[in-house]
């Protein structure tokens, strides 16, 4: 088991924003890429970290679905029209992924 986590920093006054447009992501868009089948949190800074920060985390049973959800959100269109509006909250060149294997 993997958990996935994509991190972003919200622009100055924009982090409710940013927030409400991944939990339409989670909604609307996400279960078109299987993330229906994973668990799914949203995660945002709060003591120790910077208040900017914002972590969404899928916990996946494995590589390939991880990489199968990628593949499926990279031919939405749905997904590139919601990035288009996720941009301008988001801090340029903030956004990344770790890889966390789960140990039980």
């Amino acid at each position: 088991m993997f958990v996935a986590r994509w991190k972003i920093d919200a622009r100055f006054g924009h982090k409710q924003g940013a927030i409400e447009l991944l939990r339409q992501w989670e909604r609307e868009i996400g279960p078109q890429a299987g993330t229906d089948q994973m668990a799914m949190q949203i995660l945002t800074g709060s003591i120790g970290a910077k208040e900017a920060a914002i972590e969404v985390n899928h916990t996946v049973e494995s590589l390939a679905q991880l990489d199968d959800m990628f593949a499926k959100i990279s031919k939405l269109d749905a997904h590139a029209q919601w990035g288009k509006r996720l941009e301008p909250l988001v801090v340029s060149g903030s956004s990344y992924w770790n890889i966390y294997r789960v140990i039980d």
